[in-house]
């Protein structure tokens, strides 16, 4: 796996502490700072996601697309997964990740609850490379709820 990480400020020093990620699959990703008020040629101008911002989004991606790999491949009729993933840092650097908390929003027609959280808690122990990265750092916890889907044309 690779990516290519490039300032896109290098040109002008004074624009900001923006960057484009070029990842090895050929996407793309513009990641940004804050402003800072006290030091401008520190700060960002919030023109996109922070770095750390980012890393979380690919964890709760990363588990996100377990969850539902887990379901689908235990016949199970999951039609939509969310998780809003809620983080604490450390007050110092390098500011780490010591809290995360995950919650799944999974809608489905008839999936057991035990199927979902079994699901969830394999992606967390086993599947995702994501999570285990940061729970060296950080205390990881979920929860999760279950709505059904109502059938189509009943």
């Amino acid at each position: 796996m690779e990516c290519t990480v490039t300032w896109t400020g290098a040109t002008d020093a004074r624009s900001g502490m923006g960057f484009l990620a070029e990842t090895g699959s050929g996407h793309t990703l513009m990641m940004d700072g804050a402003p800072d008020e006290a030091r401008p040629e520190n700060g960002g101008r919030n023109l996109a996601p922070r770095p750390m911002e980012t890393v979380l989004a690919g964890t709760g991606g990363c588990t996100a697309y377990d969850v539902v790999l887990i379901l689908r491949r235990g016949r199970h009729d999951v039609r939509g997964c969310s998780v809003k993933l809620s983080a604490e840092r450390a007050p110092t650097d390098p500011k780490v990740f010591t809290k995360i908390h995950m919650h799944f929003t999974v809608r489905g027609r008839k999936l057991p609850s035990t199927a979902v959280e079994r699901a969830i808690a394999m992606s967390h122990e086993k599947y995702c490379s994501a999570s285990a990265m940061l729970a060296k750092t950080a205390e990881m916890t979920t929860s999760f709820e279950l709505l059904e889907d109502e059938a189509a044309g009943v």
